[in-house]
């Protein structure tokens, strides 16, 4: 990946507050072409500084009210690649990440309810072969949610 420069910084903090400004709004602000700033955000894309393009859904306004990041513990680390697998079967899983700490994974989901939740567990990934324990906690009001601040890399 080539260098990232003061240019790419500042299109990057345009961006990462607003992801559906048109380029002819990022190239005025930025003092060049919108075929200039195209390129530079195809070149970010490439490099894989930006990563997608996406919206975010509500997830109340679409019935899950339950927010929910279950720590899982694994018979063995070494299963970890086949249990990420089966937990690509449950839609409801937004997140898992292979962690350090109490638990190997760490899985992030929304469940309608209560009994959606219990279901998703006890049926679905304490079933899992590998998955020993499971232990829960629900998310009761998300405080933060933002991208990493774009600040310029160290020469």
């Amino acid at each position: 990946m080539d260098k990232i420069d003061a240019l790419d910084i500042k299109i990057l903090k345009i961006l990462s507050g607003n992801a559906r400004i048109p380029f002819k709004d990022v190239a005025a602000e930025c003092g060049m072409s919108r075929a200039a700033i195209h390129q530079r955000v195809q070149n970010l894309i490439e490099d894989g500084v930006i990563t997608g393009s996406s919206f975010d859904l509500n997830p109340k306004s679409l019935g899950y009210t339950t927010c929910t990041y279950v720590g899982i513990t694994l018979e063995r680390g070494s299963m970890y690649k086949k249990v990420v697998e089966q937990l690509l079967h449950v839609p409801e899983i937004v997140e898992c990440h292979f962690t350090t700490g109490p638990y190997m994974l760490l899985v992030k989901l929304y469940a309608r309810d209560n009994e959606q939740l219990m279901d998703l567990l006890n049926n679905k990934m304490q079933s899992i072969e590998g998955v020993v324990a499971t232990e829960t906690l629900i998310s009761l009001e998300q405080s933060i949610k933002r991208n990493v601040p774009v600040i310029a890399q160290k020469s």
